[in-house]
């Protein structure tokens, strides 16, 4: 009941009309983003960040916020529509819903897609309220111990699990806890890692290496991949109240169900991640379907796209969960979600909800608000996100470049910080052409100076007992639930590569290769 009470009390701010304005623009970015192949939520949000200081804490998180939603919403246009998913999660889309485009059926996909993710992302919602509450109760009973334990739990799973490889993902976070670590140890004030050079005395900005990795590395690396020749969109025709047949309801809303169960407690897993949540859905409707239906896997069947959609939603809100009651991002947009909160000096974790408790039932209900806006601007408005697929690649990436510098020159309005963005964006290009996971990076650089000063201050109390790190019994059963996070997580990925090499070709080997698989972004 107090859940419905202050959920109530969030909807009074949200429903305010500057609040609802921020929600929509934060949606339509997202979609936008969403839609365009190659740009995804956590780039916007990096770029963003630096123009969104003005902004109070409420309104600009509602904004991430709804980039975030959006661009799950989006995704499923150019998957469908162009057989290139912009996000890893939108991959299993692609597989059915763009042999639906090709068969005539695509605003059938286009609709299921918009549908399913609004049930999705409303009742994972709903989840999201009743449990995030209970686990921000348990969180608020650990101490500087637990905090030690649940930091090696995000660096861990981060680092091994997120990218393909476990000691390219470990090695990209050693590199983001190094660039953590630069500047004056807080507790000497000594120098450390700054090689005599004044301008690093104060550390580097996590901002700033978000903006370089994220913008300026991300756009350097898909405008290096980007195909040459004219986009090949598949048109959409009639009125969007026409899309979906009697026959695409009856088939879709199970899968709607069935792919939210599945993606909300695999994003609440650190390293679970949707697009885990996404193939093992597949897996889901492949397996359950039984005669015509499962001939027509393969060939464009509807419960193919409504699943995964729905779970790459679910699994959205999810990763919310982990992120607002420990402080732990679980993937690369919650990473920049969690910096965005650092910056208005708010730390999530136990003590979010009591703290700052009208931000966040503020922005749990503008989630509500936002999930049936992105509703009606994925059905009647899908033609105009089909003409921004048409924008000239050059301006668009010219444009984030452009965004990039004037965002790294406003964080302290230096020309070292453009000198320094151009340093990290050649290193996040060289980590994306290389096969080094970027999100590992963030997570290592953001939680890093946390991890530290809780690590100093358990030893000071256990006057330097190591074995104190375990003693209590909240952080051994921390310690154990990682172990059965790894055996789960890696369970889950050797399914995802089973489903990715049965459904999925080896990449061509060029780029301009024409190939009726989806092309990975």
């Amino acid at each position: 009941m107090d859940n419905l009470i202050t959920l109530m009390e969030g909807f009074a701010v949200a429903m305010q009309p500057m609040y609802l304005l921020y929600a929509l623009g934060g949606v339509l970015v997202g979609t936008a983003v969403g839609v365009l192949p190659g740009i995804g939520p956590a780039m916007t949000v990096a770029l963003l960040m630096p123009i969104t200081y003005s902004l109070d804490p409420t309104a600009a998180i509602i904004v991430f916020a709804g980039i975030y939603y959006g661009g799950m919403y989006g995704g499923s246009t150019t998957s469908i529509l162009l057989n290139t998913p912009g996000e890893s999660a939108s991959i299993v889309t692609a597989l059915e819903g763009n042999r639906m485009a090709k068969a005539g059926r695509g605003a059938a996909a286009l609709a299921t897609a918009a549908i399913g993710s609004f049930i999705a992302g409303t009742v994972a919602t709903v989840l999201l309220t009743f449990v995030a509450p209970s686990v921000a109760r348990f969180a608020v009973q650990i101490g500087p111990v637990e905090y030690v334990a649940l930091m090696v739990v995000a660096f861990l799973t981060v680092g091994a699990l997120l990218g393909a490889s476990v000691l390219r993902g470990l090695a990209s976070l050693c590199l983001g806890l190094f660039i953590a670590f630069i500047g004056v140890d807080i507790m000497t004030g000594q120098q450390r890692y700054t090689f005599g050079n004044p301008f690093l005395a104060d550390g580097i900005d996590v901002v700033l290496v978000a903006v370089g990795l994220f913008a300026l590395g991300e756009a350097l690396y898909v405008a290096s991949r980007l195909r040459h020749g004219a986009v090949q969109i598949i048109p959409v025709t009639g009125g969007w109240t026409t899309w979906m047949r009697k026959e695409d309801w009856k088939r879709s809303w199970k899968p709607w169900l069935r792919g939210t169960f599945i993606g909300f407690p695999i994003g609440t897993m650190p390293a679970g991640g949707a697009d885990v949540a996404t193939f093992l859905s597949y897996a889901a409707e492949k397996k359950v379907a039984k005669g015509a239906a499962r001939r027509q896997f393969g060939r464009g069947a509807i419960e193919g796209v409504a699943g995964p959609e729905a779970a790459n939603n679910s699994a959205a809100a999810g990763v919310l969960v982990p992120l607002l009651t420990l402080g732990i991002p679980t993937t690369a947009t919650a990473a920049m979600m969690l910096v965005a909160f650092q910056r208005y000096n708010i730390q999530p974790g136990p003590l979010l909800f009591e703290v700052e408790g009208a931000l966040v039932w503020a922005l749990i209900a503008s989630l509500y608000v936002g999930n049936l806006m992105l509703l009606v601007l994925n059905l009647p408005l899908v033609g105009i996100w089909v003409k921004i697929l048409q924008v000239p690649r050059p301006y668009l990436y010219a444009g984030i470049l452009v965004f990039a510098a004037l965002g790294a020159f406003s964080v302290n309005f230096t020309p070292v910080d453009v000198l320094l963005l151009l340093v990290v964006g050649v290193l996040g290009f060289l980590m994306r052409r290389y096969g080094y996971p970027i999100a590992p990076l963030v997570v290592g650089m953001i939680l890093g100076p946390i991890f530290e000063s809780q690590l100093r201050r358990s030893l000071a109390i256990s006057q330097g007992d190591p074995l104190a790190l375990v003693s209590t019994p909240i952080a051994a059963g921390i310690y154990v639930v990682l172990v059965i996070i790894f055996i789960l997580s890696f369970w889950m990925k050797r399914r995802q590569r089973a489903m990715e090499s049965e459904v999925l070709p080896p990449e061509p080997a060029t780029e301009d290769a024409e190939d009726s698989q989806p092309v990975r972004p």
